[in-house]
């Protein structure tokens, strides 16, 4: 990304990095520091072509935010400069693979982040830990990543599907209806979200009269939304994402469906509500993280305050719920490695489990033990198409909250599913 760079001087002042977990804030403005000989590598292995590549230049931007905030203070481990080595995967399982063990054993990264896609995340994820290699996925969302398919060396900052689905159920139900039409990603996300509100379904009684699998990279949804018209829902359930969103709610405007019935969904992007029309700018969401809001970010929370105007100045925009996963991924996974001092994917998890941190959302959270998700809230809300007179990005009505606790599964249930398989 040629853009991807971030100004070390655009940082503002923040809190310290505490001995108890706590998240590394913004650095005073420093003088320039002599660090060790040798560099620590960072492999970002994100999907930079493609329906995803607004959301891997989302997180990259907030990924190198919190490299440049650390070699601001120092570095890690008492003066290791962080620097990153970038590839794309160009949304292909298979090529993500390749392109980890490249970052691994030619461009010697002994520590892994990304991707978007929940394919691209698994895939990644195995071959990690097939070198001993600790990765991150900050921004793949099947369950299978934290579930059936977890790895001891394998963490996770985005939310569950699991999360998704349950943090936005009951509120849909509760406000539109029990009458449900799904458009449904037709991969490894598009199912696990299935399965979620089919589990939500079994409290609720929500009735699903139509679940159209769609081909990732879909530019026609006429074939399903005259379905969807016949069907007469309560609401459109709407789980495709990226460009494949963008397309779809255009035509939901263009079919005349949003004046019609309700439309929503477990999760809205920033990226892809920009790119819309504000005639297509429509329906009731779950969002992962806002830059405006105290039930989001909190009243006096100054690493999220100064993490919003800095990066504003950067990039011209506000920072997305991508840019956040990518700076807490980074900030993380080089505190687990201060931490540990170490690059040692088991010493380095070792230390992350549990640990609980201050960031950039209100209340702070902790990458669970049992499974290593992030468990942090949720929010809903719904679009406000034209933004506000003194912010044109600001598009998000956050109505509601949704804590950790209640929206995963809980830690006897993901132990009969995720079994880590630590070295002997």
């Amino acid at each position: 990304m040629s853009d991807g760079k971030v100004d070390r001087k655009s940082f503002l002042t923040t809190a310290a990095i505490t001995s108890a977990g706590l998240v590394t804030g913004f650095p005073a403005i420093l003088p320039s520091r002599a660090f060790a000989a040798d560099t620590l590598k960072v492999g970002l292995n994100y999907e930079y072509t493609g329906v995803y590549a607004s959301y891997a230049q989302s997180e990259t931007r907030g990924a190198l935010m919190a490299m440049d905030a650390w070699n601001a203070r120092g570095g890690v481990m008492g003066g290791t400069k962080v620097e990153t080595v970038q590839e794309d995967n160009n949304n292909n399982p298979g090529t993500a693979v390749e392109k980890a063990r490249k970052l691994i054993l030619v461009d010697k990264c002994p520590v892994q982040m990304g991707s978007i896609s929940s394919a691209v995340s698994l895939s990644t994820s195995g071959a990690c830990n097939a070198l001993n290699v600790f990765y991150i996925a900050s921004g793949g969302h099947a369950d299978a990543v934290t579930g059936e398919k977890c790895e001891y060396s394998t963490f996770r900052t985005c939310h569950s599907t699991w999360m998704e689905t349950h943090a936005t159920g009951y509120s849909l139900v509760e406000k539109f209806g029990k009458k449900w039409y799904m458009i449904i990603p037709d991969y490894a996300f598009g199912h696990a979200l299935q399965t979620g509100y089919h589990d939500v379904a079994k409290y609720t009684g929500i009735n699903f009269v139509g679940e159209d699998l769609t081909p990732l990279g879909t530019t026609d949804f006429s074939p399903y939304l005259t379905k969807v018209l016949a069907a007469k829902p309560d609401l459109l359930i709407v789980l495709v994402q990226g460009d494949d969103f963008v397309n779809c709610l255009k035509q939901v405007h263009q079919y005349g469906l949003a004046g019609k019935l309700p439309v929503g969904g477990p999760q809205v992007e920033l990226e892809a509500v920009w790119a819309l029309p504000e005639e297509a700018r429509v329906g009731f969401w779950g969002v992962e993280w806002y830059y405006k809001g105290a039930s989001v970010i909190g009243n006096n929370n100054k690493l999220a305050n100064d993490f919003i105007a800095a990066y504003r100045k950067k990039y011209g925009t506000p920072p997305t719920a991508r840019s956040a996963f990518g700076y807490i991924t980074m900030d993380r996974m080089l505190w687990a490695i201060n931490q540990a001092k170490s690059t040692n994917a088991e010493k380095m998890a070792k230390a992350l489990e549990n640990a609980h941190f201050n960031s950039l959302f209100e209340g702070g959270g902790y990458y669970r033990g049992v499974d290593h998700q992030l468990m942090w809230p949720m929010w809903v809300a719904s679009i406000r198409a034209k933004g506000t007179p003194h912010d044109q990005y600001d598009i998000f009505d956050v109505v509601d909250r949704r804590e950790a606790d209640f929206i995963e599964q809980k830690a006897a249930e993901k132990e009969k599913v995720c079994h880590f398989n630590w070295p002997t």
